[in-house]
């Protein structure tokens, strides 16, 4: 069997592990002790590795065929130094990774102002956080070209499924923008995102970019308010554009400015993906909010 060394093994990495246990030997790199006891108990061999810190990377040469790379970059700069430090560190070992899949973000686009759009679409990040984003994936790219290792690019919007609902931002009763002003959001379930990457180890073509999304046309509010529908909490309240820019965190305004709607054909033909939950309704459908519930308080 292939070893497979996921960097930055959180929920998606563990949903990853959970997939696809004793189909593959994993690898897992740790920080903190609780997550090498979450990556054992699912199968894993734990690596205690610090991304911001260089000596700590050492045993991660020559280690794995393939790599699943999920560490975000660091929180402020232009550059991801993690994923510099991660490429130097691929780089000593006795053997190169074959074949390496990097998740990154939909928001490398930057605002399209609802367009749909497709993989072809250049790049315009809008915020430090996209941008260093698409300078790990430069970083990336020239990696793969320099020693023939066979990349794919996983741009994914936003994540959502069993612990990864916006509960806390409704039990606040965070407003959302009239519908006539809203933006289009994009989502996928953190299973089916699971099982793209795994797929993309196989049938991904060399340095290729793959949207990750579902089939759901939705605006922004209209998520929030399906999600409190089915956790029976009360819809948001709506507020126009220009008052939401007083009111929302600099976040929430970074993503309620950008706009657009991902085609996922590639998924579908190339890595002929067969989402579990086509869209938000389905993924809502298979959801217990009781087990979220400590989001709530």
């Amino acid at each position: 069997m292939n070893r497979i060394l996921i960097v930055g093994c959180g929920q998606v990495g563990r949903s990853l592990l959970k997939q696809r246990a004793g189909q593959a030997h994993f690898l897992a790199t740790a920080r903190r002790q609780e997550s090498s006891a979450l990556a054992r108990a699912l199968g894993a061999r734990p690596l205690p590795a610090d991304l911001d810190s260089r000596a700590s990377l050492t045993r991660l040469g020559g280690v794995a065929h393939w790599v699943v790379h999920l560490a975000p970059p660091p929180g402020e700069g232009m550059e991801d130094d993690r994923t510099r430090r991660l490429i130097a560190a691929l780089a000593k070992g006795g053997s190169l990774p074959r074949r390496l899949v990097y998740v990154s973000t939909s928001g490398v686009y930057g605002d399209c102002q609802g367009e749909r759009i497709d993989e072809t679409r250049t790049c315009a990040p809008k915020n430090a956080r996209a941008r260093r984003r698409v300078e790990a994936e430069r970083q990336l790219r020239r990696f793969a070209a320099r020693c023939g290792v066979r990349l794919a690019i996983l741009r994914v919007p936003g994540i959502y499924g069993p612990g990864r609902m916006p509960l806390e931002r409704l039990v606040r009763g965070t407003p959302a923008v009239n519908d006539g002003e809203d933006s289009y959001t994009n989502h996928i379930h953190i299973e089916d995102l699971a099982k793209a990457i795994w797929l993309a180890l196989y049938r991904a073509r060399p340095s290729r970019v793959y949207h990750v999304v579902d089939d759901s046309e939705m605006k922004m509010g209209q998520y929030f308010d399906a999600v409190a529908e089915r956790a029976g909490l009360p819809k948001p309240p709506r507020v126009a554009r220009s008052e939401a820019q007083t009111v929302l965190s600099p976040a929430l305004l970074s993503f309620l400015n950008e706009s657009r709607r991902l085609a996922n054909g590639r998924l579908k033909q190339e890595l002929r993906v067969r989402l579990s939950y086509p869209t938000v309704a389905d993924g809502l459908a298979a959801w217990d909010p009781r087990g979220d519930e400590i989001q709530r308080r």
